[in-house]
């Protein structure tokens, strides 16, 4: 494994600030408002190539002023239990807190390599505000801007010569299948993924909007490594109206853009809503997997437990994704949750599956012939050949001569014979249609009655500068005859 370094500190000093510098990304949410962090978020960096995991986490509150602070701030000391150095970042503008004396103390206690950096320094100028630190026992403050990028890469540069050598940290360059958990909120999208892993990984609250950004979890089974992203709720839009849900919002579906499968959590006891269909158009539009999961089974009373009642009022309003397997489970009580890893991997394999081109061009000749595409304009739609162009998911060109005309009806048709010839009977599959290309599109274009003057006139330039070059071939062979008799 990479070292990893876990910045902490009270709410509200810019964490999430300096974790998206020295990351060189925007995947932590960053708001004025306190308290936007509450889970570890995990990011990769590198400097002086030497690469590392940087881990950032909620503001550490020694009071319960805050519903979650408990919560976090037992992922706080979680993350500084598996880290190799830790960063404590302290307010440069609002100066020493309670919180910072009481934490400092703990540190001491709990881990040999901690750094103080002291942020929102944005210049030397500013530098003379350090000093009120040093009361704390701190030998080196660092004075860094994480908004500005001020004093960070000094910084940087005693972090990275703290770590081992970088050859005890090979790169893993085994094969992730990304899996997405996305649904409404309190579906119990966190509850799944601290369940998998064993250990309260993510906060989990019965309060709606408890998860805020996108948080990345590494899973391995049975030799296989998968990477468990969670996602914020995602509720109907016209009930989105503060900022910082928008954003929440707007970072789980784009989350779906780099995962293979989409596990659309389903909250059983209130039965499929419109929403949870809305939230699985995303990830289909996305070109996941998905495989429908009906949380809180547990809760289901006994004579409303029928998984296939629920999957027909599913396929009702998602119509377009009637291939898509479910399971139902109770993150709760574990109840079938390890299963979800036998379907996971049964959807990532046809998702990623390549066929041939004469697999692929029997199976739509066969298609063709059982039956005949409809006339167009009274010409015969023709399939010259088709062929795969892309995996996660399968995607296949089929080259005709007409492909506006191909009707949608039989677009269906063609699709339905690919999904059952194929086995693609899990994962999504895209048919493209493209026009092929005749030899009268690369070949002269037709003559212009209205500018035949100019048309000669260029036709004789191109004769002249065919002859001049004939000339100075032969003139270059002429040559190299010449010289080799003189030899």
């Amino acid at each position: 494994m990479k070292p990893i370094v876990a910045i902490i500190g009270r709410p509200n000093v810019g964490k999430s600030t300096l974790f998206n510098r020295i990351t060189r990304s925007r995947s932590a949410l960053v708001d004025d408002m306190p308290g936007v962090t509450r889970d570890r978020h995990y990011g990769e960096a590198v400097w002086n190539d030497a690469p590392f995991l940087l881990v950032d986490t909620g503001g550490y509150l020694i009071d319960d002023e805050d519903a979650f602070a408990g919560a976090i701030r037992d992922q706080v000391m979680q993350a500084v239990a598996e880290a190799d150095a830790v960063v404590m970042v302290l307010d440069g503008k609002g100066g020493i807190s309670p919180y910072d004396r009481d934490l400092v103390t703990i540190l001491r206690e709990s881990h040999p390599k901690v750094f103080y950096v002291v942020n929102k320094i944005d210049g030397e100028n500013q530098e003379q505000n350090l000093y009120d630190f040093y009361s704390l026992g701190i030998d080196h403050p660092y004075p860094v801007s994480g908004e500005h990028g001020y004093g960070v890469p000094d910084f940087l540069d005693d972090l990275s010569a703290s770590f081992p050598e970088a050859a005890a940290y090979p790169e893993d360059n085994d094969e992730i299948i990304n899996v997405a958990v996305v649904g409404r909120p309190n579906a119990g999208k966190s509850s799944i993924i601290n369940r998998i892993t064993g250990q309260h990984r993510l906060v989990v609250s019965d309060v709606a909007g408890t998860t805020r950004d996108s948080i990345d979890t590494m899973v391995k089974r049975d030799g296989q490594l998968y990477r468990f992203i969670d996602t914020a709720g995602i509720r109907r839009k016209g009930k989105v109206k503060e900022k910082l849900e928008k954003f929440s919002v707007l970072k789980a579906i784009k989350s779906m853009e780099r995962c293979d499968v989409a596990l659309i959590l389903i909250d059983s006891s209130e039965g499929v809503t419109d929403q949870d269909v809305t939230v699985a158009g995303y990830a289909h539009a996305k070109g996941c997997g998905v495989i429908f999961v009906f949380n809180k089974w547990d809760l289901v009373p006994a004579d409303e437990k029928n998984p296939k009642l629920f999957k027909e009022r599913l396929d009702m309003g998602a119509k377009f994704l009637t291939f898509a397997p479910y399971t139902t489970l109770s993150a709760l009580t574990g109840q079938r949750v390890e299963k979800l890893f036998g379907e996971i991997r049964a959807v990532y394999e046809q998702y990623n599956t390549r066929f041939s081109t004469g697999e692929v061009n029997r199976i739509i000749e066969w298609a063709t012939e059982r039956t005949p595409p409809p006339l167009h304009k009274g010409k015969r739609l023709k399939f010259f050949y088709t062929t795969q162009v892309a995996t996660k998911p399968p995607t296949f060109v089929s080259f005709v001569n007409y492909p506006e005309a191909v009707h949608f009806s039989y677009r269906r048709f063609l699709l339905n014979q690919m999904r059952e010839y194929t086995g693609l009977d899990k994962a999504p599959i895209k048919l493209l249609y493209r026009e092929k290309s005749g030899r009268m599109e690369f070949g002269p274009k037709p003559e212009d009655n209205t500018n035949t003057r100019n048309k000669g006139h260029k036709d004789k330039e191109s004769r002249n500068k065919l002859k001049k070059k004939k000339e100075r071939k032969l003139q270059t062979a002429k040559k190299r005859k010449r010289d080799e008799s003189q030899q």
